[in-house]
């Protein structure tokens, strides 16, 4: 089947965070918007009819996500697209990647603990860590000797790990994650392993030509692997996600937590629907859309380092989001969001959003066209303050 990647999809008026709601994060209507992460692109037409397929029954009583036919889609896809065995005995359910990292934190530290993420950080692990009142302590990506400070320290409970990493895009080595889990062991640290951009790999931009690998192949003592099909096929709207817990007591607490506790027993029936189709029946739709944003963010290293060669950028190793080191051209990032907005008209994450000065977030899961103007705006927005 040919997929269609160019033509738009008009999102203004339904509701879209990224189009609607884009004055809430810039002050200001209208842009246009390379911000939060979700893509411009329509779910799989097989997503979609299976979605229609189920709305056609028309009963939507509560549901179970305890069946063979989400996990074994969930089992087949780990074992075909990351070679990778897991027990479906140690899944678990949850509305949100970020609503599992919440509960897990609570089953996991207390009020003041220490929670220890690789910077710079993704703005939902800031909110939920600040928000449950637990200490957030940051180690640059790539500094393992930081990381061991910051895991060494008597408070500090839990590292989330975010792999591949969001902001910069990285996909973390075997060896990398060899020393991680042997750092969380030594200090007995539990870690919760954050995958949800683990299907965006890029082979092209990635040195050595890794594979993303699931933290089921590393953890031992405390863990979980939490992670969502809605990244990758573009439904985050219909809500959904699942872990893997590897421990048997904490799986059957956390099972406990949502059903009693939380009140969480019963699945949206289209969530699961959209995981099952997507994991499927989606791949092919998944291959081409990587080849596609591959060549988006091809698009935005030619053009940036063509007006300016001392940036040098890379697209990154995975994902749709470009994360753009600016600090060689020394522009101040208030002057440039200035600029963006109000000359511009469009909307690019700073990255301070994410504690990194100097940055941008640019969202290329767009048609190219879109990509095009996006890349054209900063690129004569950076001409003004360079």
């Amino acid at each position: 089947m040919s997929y269609d990647f160019d033509t738009p999809v008009d999102r203004r008026g339904t509701w879209s965070v990224q189009w609607d709601g884009v004055a809430d994060r810039f002050g200001v209507d209208g842009l246009l918007p390379f911000t939060i992460s979700d893509m411009d692109f329509a779910s799989p037409p097989e997503v979609l009819d299976a979605l229609q397929r189920r709305i056609a029954h028309g009963v939507f009583g509560y549901t179970d996500w305890r069946h063979e036919d989400f996990l074994s889609a969930i089992r087949d896809w780990f074992a075909v697209r990351h070679g990778t065995d897991i027990d479906t005995d140690r899944i678990v359910y949850g509305p949100s990647v970020l609503n599992q990292l919440s509960q897990l934190l609570q089953m996991w530290t207390g009020p003041g603990d220490g929670v220890v993420v690789h910077t710079p950080t993704y703005d939902g692990f800031l909110k939920a860590i600040s928000g449950l009142g637990r200490e957030l302590r940051g180690a640059p990506a790539g500094d393992t000797a930081a990381l061991e400070r910051q895991l060494a320290r008597p408070d500090s409970k839990v590292l989330v790990l975010c792999s591949p990493h969001n902001p910069t895009g990285r996909v973390w080595t075997e060896a990398e994650l060899t020393e991680f889990a042997r750092l969380a062991a030594a200090y007995d640290v539990a870690v919760i392993s954050d995958e949800i951009h683990a299907d965006f790999v890029h082979t092209d931009f990635v040195p050595d030509g890794r594979r993303h690998l699931p933290w089921t192949r590393f953890g031992a003592g405390r863990w979980a692997l939490i992670t969502s099909a809605t990244k990758a096929f573009n439904f985050p709207a219909l809500s959904g996600s699942y872990g893997i817990i590897g421990d048997a007591d904490d799986h059957a607490a956390f099972l406990r937590r949502m059903q009693t506790g939380e009140g969480l027993a019963s699945p949206a029936v289209l969530a699961l629907t959209a995981h099952i189709a997507a994991y499927r029946d989606g791949g092919p739709w998944l291959d081409r859309l990587n080849a596609y944003v591959a060549g988006n963010l091809r698009l935005v290293a030619e053009r940036l380092n063509s007006a300016f060669p001392e940036l040098r950028w890379q697209p990154p190793q995975a994902g749709y989001l470009a994360w753009i080191d600016l600090r060689p051209l020394g522009v101040d990032d208030a002057a440039l969001q200035r600029e963006l907005i109000e000359r511009e008209k469009v909307a690019i994450m700073p990255g301070t959003t994410y504690g990194a000065d100097g940055f941008v977030r640019f969202n290329v899961g767009c048609p190219r066209a879109k990509a095009e103007q996006g890349v054209d705006a900063l690129i004569r927005a950076l001409h003004r303050l360079a």
